[in-house]
């Protein structure tokens, strides 16, 4: 699987950071987290196939956030999608879709469903699930977390000591037993559980103890460094957290790595978040415009 930072400026763009958007491509179908303004054109800098795009995951219907579906979803029809199109985001999300839809003049052939969700299961296949939860901001916000499922793997090197091959194989990694050469060989003894991934992202939210809990164990939490810690007062007015809180939540959580992303147009070098974020939590990276991580 792998991230691109398609835009990590916050409610301004500047000349190297695009309004928000991110796409997690996972090999068959890729979803894209956030559609601020110019994201078709951040698409094509990254050289991605905007067809791809199965499922859009919407924080909440701030402009900066949300300004960016009108073109794409016209450039989808004039590229002749055929395909559905799945678009979730916080209760009010298909009125307010209704009225972009009406005021652009939008007409496709393909469908496009529009979820209202709320916290809890978003959207699940077999083998992950993306999770949604309420995240305090001015307006109604969520936020989204990937999470793959537990996986049964096969052993290869107990299995070739046995010269075990064949259908009976995947019984084993089914979890059934076998008999093989007059023996039992149990599916326990030959398998083993491979822990899913999961990727978190906080964008547009006061600090809040829920958000850890919501957050643990991420691989990866991609979350907002609006503001530096000296702004702490103004960033919960203007419902944002600051470098240092984000630090916070990844160390509370026991994140793997955080990624700090929505940055001020105060912050012409982002730096000093940077390294804010980084007292609490030490393996942080800042987000950069087509950056890409593999997860």
């Amino acid at each position: 699987m792998k991230i691109t930072f398609l835009g990590t400026a916050s409610a301004f763009p500047t000349r190297e950071r695009n309004h928000s958007g991110m796409l997690l491509d996972i090999g068959p179908e890729a979803f894209l987290f956030d559609c601020g303004e110019n994201i078709q054109r951040q698409i094509r800098i990254a050289g991605i196939s905007p067809m791809k795009i199965s499922r859009i995951f919407l924080t909440h219907w701030h402009g900066d956030h949300v300004l960016g579906l009108p073109g794409l979803i016209q450039s989808f029809e004039l590229n002749g999608r055929k395909s559905e199109l799945d678009i979730y985001g916080p209760e009010g999300s298909a009125e307010n879709f209704h009225m972009i839809r009406k005021a652009f003049n939008i007409n496709t052939g393909f469908k496009i469903n529009v979820h209202n969700i709320k916290t809890g299961k978003a959207f699940e296949t077999e083998d992950f699930e993306i999770l949604a939860h309420g995240a305090k901001h001015t307006i109604l916000c969520l936020g989204f977390a990937f999470v793959e499922k537990e996986k049964i793997r096969i052993n290869k090197d107990k299995i070739e000591k046995l010269d075990i091959r064949g259908p009976i194989v995947g019984e084993l990694a089914n979890g059934k037993d076998i008999t093989f050469e007059g023996k039992i060989i149990k599916a326990k003894d030959f398998t083993f559980v491979q822990k899913g991934r999961k990727l978190t992202y906080i964008l547009d939210a006061v600090f809040d103890e829920k958000l850890i809990e919501f957050a643990k164990n991420s691989d990866i939490l991609i979350c907002e460094a609006t503001f530096s810690k000296d702004m702490q007062l103004d960033a919960k007015k203007k419902g944002h957290m600051t470098a240092q809180q984000a630090g916070k939540i990844a160390a509370k959580s026991k994140s793997k790595q955080l990624i700090i992303t929505h940055f001020s147009q105060r912050y012409h070098d982002v730096t000093p978040l940077l390294a804010e974020a980084k007292k609490e939590f030490k393996n942080t990276i800042a987000a950069k415009d087509f950056l890409e991580v593999k997860i």
